[in-house]
C-alpha cells in the first residue's frame, strides 16, 4: 500500500462542477492566467478560504472544501510553502505538473464542507 498525504482543496462551484465530472478522480487544468494548482495542508485553511473567500467573492456565492489524498513519493518532489501564519501551508504544484498530480491522487476527491454567502 501507498503512503499518502491528506490535502485540501477549497474551490467554488465551477471548478467542483469539473471535478464531479470527472467522477471525483481529478482536478481540472489550470487556466492560462494560473501558473500553480495550490492544495493546503489542513482542513482548517482550506476552511478559511471556502468560508471567507469563495463563498463571499465569488459570483455564485459558494465555497466546497474537498479531501483527498496523494502519493507521498509525488508529493515529495515539492516544498510545503508558508503563506502567512504557520496554518497557512500549501503546496505550490506547477500547472505543467496537474496531470502527473492528479495521477498520484489515490482514491476520491471528497467534498467535506460546503458555505454559503450572502
Amino acid at each position: 500500500m501507498k503512503d499518502t498525504v491528506v490535502l485540501y482543496r477549497p474551490v467554488g462551484a465551477k471548478e467542483l462542477e469539473l471535478i464531479e465530472k470527472s467522477g471525483f478522480r481529478k482536478f481540472p487544468p489550470r487556466l492560462p492566467e494560473q501558473p500553480f494548482f495550490y492544495p493546503v495542508t489542513n482542513k482548517e485553511y482550506a476552511i478559511q478560504i471556502a468560508r471567507d473567500w469563495n463563498a463571499r467573492l465569488n459570483s455564485d456565492k459558494v465555497g466546497f472544501v474537498t479531501r483527498f489524498e496523494v502519493d507521498k513519493v509525488f508529493l515529495d518532489r515539492f516544498e510545503p510553502r508558508i503563506v502567512g501564519g504557520r496554518e497557512h501551508e500549501e503546496y505550490w504544484i506547477p500547472s505543467e505538473h496537474l496531470v502527473d498530480f492528479n495521477l498520484s491522487i489515490v482514491g476520491p476527491i471528497k467534498v467535506i464542507a460546503e458555505f454559503h454567502g450572502e
